[in-house]
């Protein structure tokens, strides 16, 4: 039984690698778009490795695949082959939708700019994801989450504690980031188009979704604001945004304010704090910053988890308890809410991580694994209109890879 959704009847093609791109196709078509998604022959897509090398956890299951590429259909396609140009614009007239993050230049040699695709494709959405953006100096440099997400946009920088140096960040993170923001450029496109039948080209960079990330300390320095030094949870400048250790050990992050100041001293027990000279106004609590946080990681070291959990969420304190990745996997919330779904025929991996954009009353489609090598090569290009000896001359002309039983041979 298919489920119809918002994008049924949409035809993406995806001809990225990696995770941002793959993975703006991937929340298409998780409310219902067709998506066909293109490798280089031999070992195809990087993403398909990327989770058995450190640090990713080691597990049986290829979970990073599946998570940017589930519910695609597969092809290979030697781009780098005269013989393939037919069989590309073929997809690129079939498509709705044209995601790529190949570098410029190298884009237009494998016919993917977006003058060659509108060419073929008028009414198509070219999409395209870079590491630094369109002009400048280093539009045509590469680019990852870890150096243009992160590094670059000041929020590597900005994202560790006095005295530490830089830290490797969970990496990914920005790309899965951009995959939003480009998805949201597609949608964007999409209703243009309806509103106008004309296609047009969007896309977004690493750098671009790495400072919007850290936007309120860009827009901060473009004001010409005064930094406030790293964050030192000692001696923080906010002692009500800052994490405590329990006494068995477990952290939560306080995130709370003067307004709550009443209800935060209740729970902790303290009462009479209530009316401490100290604590009167925001200008009291920065200057007495120090001493709050002392006092306030004595009391939290002297109790358990479970007492703050209940202190806290008596008194309606906002606070969250720092959960490993391996406990949020286990976080009755993110099934509540959908945010782990099942996912079909993968072993040794029974769910994956839903996409973030949720429509209430309209389902998305279950999550399904994502594609073998190659797997659906010849269904693709029989649909594209191409004859069972086409095909074969399309393998003999190395376009295509070989059936199993040939390269076996």
């Amino acid at each position: 039984m298919t489920t119809e959704s918002v994008f049924t009847g949409l035809k993406v093609l995806d001809a990225s690698t990696f995770i941002a791109g793959p993975a703006a196709a991937t929340v298409l078509s998780d409310f219902g778009a067709d998506v066909i998604k293109i490798e280089p022959p031999g070992h195809g897509d990087p993403q398909r490795r990327l989770s058995s090398v450190p640090p990713s956890p080691r597990a049986e299951a290829n979970y990073g695949w599946h998570l940017a590429n589930r519910n695609k259909r597969g092809m290979v396609l030697d781009l780098k082959s005269p013989a393939t140009t037919e069989v590309l614009k073929r997809l690129v007239q079939w498509a709705d939708v044209v995601i790529t993050n190949f570098p410029h230049g190298t884009r237009e040699k494998l016919h993917l700019g977006y003058d060659e695709v509108s060419g073929w494709n008028p009414r198509v959405i070219y999409a395209d994801l870079t590491g630094f953006g369109d002009a400048g100096p280093d539009a045509r440099q590469p680019g990852f989450d870890l150096t243009a997400f992160w590094s670059r946009s000041g929020l590597l920088a900005s994202t560790r504690d006095a005295g530490a140096p830089p830290t490797v960040p969970v990496w990914g993170s920005g790309d899965y980031t951009s995959a939003t923001a480009l998805y949201a450029a597609i949608v964007t496109a999409l209703y243009r188009r309806e509103r106008t039948g004309q296609g047009t080209s969007v896309g977004t960079s690493l750098l671009a979704t790495g400072v919007w990330a850290t936007g309120t300390l860009v827009a901060g320095a473009l004001a010409d604001g005064t930094p406030f030094e790293l964050h030192d949870r000692s001696t923080p400048v906010n002692a009500l945004t800052n994490p405590y250790q329990t006494a068995d050990g477990r952290w939560i992050m306080l995130a709370t304010s003067p307004l709550h100041w009443a209800e935060l001293a209740r729970a902790i027990e303290r009462p009479e704090l209530i009316d401490d000279p100290r604590f009167t106004d925001i200008e009291s609590f920065a200057k007495n910053a120090v001493a709050l946080s002392e006092l306030l990681d004595a009391k939290f070291s002297s109790r358990p988890f479970a007492h703050w959990r209940e202190a806290l969420a008596r008194e309606r304190i906002t606070y969250s308890l720092i959960q490993t990745p391996e406990e949020a996997a286990q976080d009755p919330q993110l099934r509540a809410n959908d945010i782990v779904v099942p996912l079909q025929g993968v072993s040794g991996l029974a769910h994956t991580v839903n996409s973030p954009v949720t429509l209430r009353g309209v389902p998305k489609v279950p999550a399904k694994r994502g594609p073998d090598l190659g797997e659906h090569n010849d269904q693709i290009l029989a649909e594209l209109g191409f004859s069972p000896i086409e095909i074969a001359q399309l393998r003999a002309q190395g376009a295509i890879p070989g059936t199993r039983s040939e390269e076996a041979a």
